[in-house]
């Protein structure tokens, strides 16, 4: 299979509005006459949902959680990004491209990116129109904040809740469509397959949570907008219920997955604690604005921190890096806390945290500044810790946050299935090895507003709008495929939970697959998952019955689909013998243990094509071409 990226052609600035110029349109007329189906509800899903409708086309949006409020989007804290140069700090749609490539360390598609940072200035007009209460200055002109990988102010934020805020917007978008009659809201539905006729996507399955019972449902297309895949992990950022199996049945299905072994590790998150947690909690990376990270000089000092002097501390990142101090990108900060905890330097109870120290902010500009900044951030890790940031510094360790891998999608965000469109953190097209902070909430909702809506016409335009018809031979297939998979997960009454298997599978990931990697331990792990999967299908214990509410099912089902994900996820590792973002290959490395690129031999992307149970996938490789930036070793200093 080749591997066709559709970029347009001519200057990098012009690409998107040629393309949106050449691009088959659907009439209005002709737009009621088309359905989609979009699964997912979060930024990217409820975006793209309110918008298709909102031009004429009927809408089917479907979400695992009982309402679009719940989706994991509203736990994002730090802000958006945006070209708007309020500041007059030197910002443009220019730099933001270029500081995205950068922080990607060279390894996503110049096209895309440029036209992210194009839309970007759009997503905030939008934005401020639905009323999302974004921070404002004293004169009332938007305010903005800095954030790792970036020497200028462009993160518009409300508070440490603009993802809830931004979501609120969407949702309300969406809420006037449903009333419209324009999409139809399936709320508690799991997508368990896709189903194609003729090679396109034509609809799905979903097994309906309350009930248990499987349905049917067709479109002329189907946007998936489920978000990542870092719950693989076990231990991660997101919420219980993220998970890979859209994407992974879609996978099985003939889309391609890409990078996979692309795991952001977010540094600003509150360290494991104990072997019965079932998540991890982020603290924003806007922290870092006003937050110093330190570690003690001395290896094995557990004083109180208040104890230990300030020429007795070790501000390892100002030190290090004194361009960007503590606003390195994420990837950065993640490798240098485990460094310096891997040097004996952590702190904790379990010296694998580092310090995130508030007082000489807090003497600066007071606490009532500080508070109005952070204040729900303070309030969330004192309520979890029962540990006050304003009186003592909050101990923070990386953690695993946001996937950059996801499906293979070309410059119209279709997959290598026609007519299956991925947005969002689903896919894996703008952030290369490492997003750069407030640039998730930034593409989840380009995506969805203002991008699928142009390229979906593309596609629909050169389809008939025949009444897509459910109850067909390909829809029973799928449908008795995905039956025949519950009831095998059902049929387990060994003596294991779905969970114990989930942890160990994440805790093999994490040592073998996560910020630092070798050869020899990504072997290993191709050897551990196969047996790990080969006990969960002999001694896993399902409880309940498919045809009810049951969780045990559903955890059932998702961690199933982990289980072999992670074999990609690891192949895709050990296949690239390289380090680039926050995937340090230890074997390569520069003098000064930084991630060390081969360009020559890495800079493509890499899609992974499903070749059948129990057989490695097969590698296509799409080049990247840069004919506007130069690829560099990244430095920060």
């Amino acid at each position: 299979m080749i591997l066709n990226a559709k970029i347009p052609s001519g200057p990098l600035a012009d690409k998107w509005d040629s393309h949106c110029f050449q691009s088959k349109l659907v009439n209005p007329a002709n737009k009621r006459k088309y359905n989609v189906i979009v699964v997912g509800s979060g930024l990217a899903g409820a975006s793209a949902a309110a918008t298709l409708a909102e031009l004429g086309y009927n809408v089917s949006c479907f979400t695992i959680q009982d309402s679009p409020r719940r989706a994991h989007s509203i736990a994002a804290q730090g802000g958006i990004n945006a070209a708007k140069n309020y500041q007059n700090d030197g910002d443009s749609i220019f730099r933001l491209f270029y500081d995205t490539i950068k922080g990607g360390d060279f390894r996503s598609r110049e096209a895309n990116v440029y036209r992210l940072a194009q839309v970007s200035n759009n997503i905030i007009d939008q934005c401020v129109a639905q009323g999302v209460p974004f921070a404002r200055e004293y004169g009332g002109q938007l305010a903005n904040r800095s954030f790792g990988g970036a020497q200028v102010s462009r993160t518009f934020y409300a508070r440490g809740q603009t993802g809830q805020q931004l979501l609120l917007g969407a949702y309300s978008s969406l809420s006037r469509q449903i009333k419209l009659g324009k999409v139809t809201m399936f709320t508690r539905r799991e997508m368990l397959d896709l189903v194609l006729e003729d090679g396109q996507a034509r609809g799905i399955i979903v097994r309906n949570l309350i009930t248990g019972e499987l349905e049917q449902y067709g479109g002329h297309a189907v946007v998936l907008a489920t978000g990542g895949y870092g719950n693989a992990f076990y231990l991660s950022t997101n919420a219980m219920a993220s998970n890979v199996t859209a994407a992974f049945r879609a996978y099985k299905r003939g889309a391609m997955m890409a990078n996979p072994c692309y795991v952001q590790i977010h540094p600003t998150c509150i360290p494991v604690h104990g072997d019965y947690q079932s998540k991890l909690t982020l603290m924003s990376e806007s922290l870092r604005n006003d937050g110093r990270v330190w570690v003690p000089k001395k290896k094995g000092d557990n004083r109180p921190p208040a104890d230990i002097l300030e020429n007795e501390r070790d501000y390892y990142l100002e030190q290090k890096y004194p361009s960007f101090g503590n606003l390195v990108p994420r990837d950065v900060a993640s490798r240098n806390a485990k460094e310096q905890c891997d040097l004996g330097k952590g702190v904790g109870e379990t010296n694998l945290a580092v310090y995130l120290d508030f007082d000489e902010a807090i003497a600066r500009d007071g606490q009532a500044t500080i508070m109005k900044k952070y204040g729900n951030l303070f309030q969330m890790y004192e309520k979890i810790t029962d540990k006050n940031p304003l009186t003592e510094p909050m101990m923070i360790y990386p953690a695993v946050h946001y996937t950059m891998g996801g499906l293979w999608v070309d410059y119209d965000l279709m997959s290598t299935i026609p007519g299956l469109f991925v947005l969002g953190e689903a896919n894996f097209s703008d952030h290369g090895a490492n997003r750069l902070g407030a640039s998730a909430l930034m593409q989840g909702l380009a995506d969805g507003y203002f991008i699928l809506p142009y390229t979906i016409g593309n596609y629909l335009a050169k389809t008939s709008h025949d009444q897509v018809q459910v109850g067909g031979d390909a829809f029973t297939e799928a449908q008795q495929q995905a039956d025949s998979k519950l009831n095998q997960l059902l049929a387990l009454k060994g003596k294991r939970t779905v969970d114990d298997f989930h942890k160990e599978l994440g805790a093999l990931l994490w040592d073998e697959c996560g910020m630092a990697r070798n050869k020899v331990g990504l072997q290993r792990a191709l050897t551990k998952i196969p047996e790990i999967r080969a006990e969960f299908w002999s001694n896993g214990l399902v409880t309940g019955q498919g045809a009810e509410f049951n969780q045990t099912l559903e955890r059932a089902g998702r961690v199933a689909d982990f289980l072999e994900f992670g074999e990609i996820m690891v192949h895709d590792a050990l296949a690239r013998e390289e380090s680039c973002g926050c995937h340090l290959r230890e074997e390569s490395q520069t003098a000064e243990n930084e991630a060390l690129r081969d360009d020559d031999k890495f800079s493509y992307v890499a899609a992974w094509q499903y070749q059948g149970q129990d057989t490695a996938p097969k590698l296509h490789k799409e080049e990247l071409s840069f004919e506007n930036v130069t690829p560099s070793q990244r430095s920060y200093k």
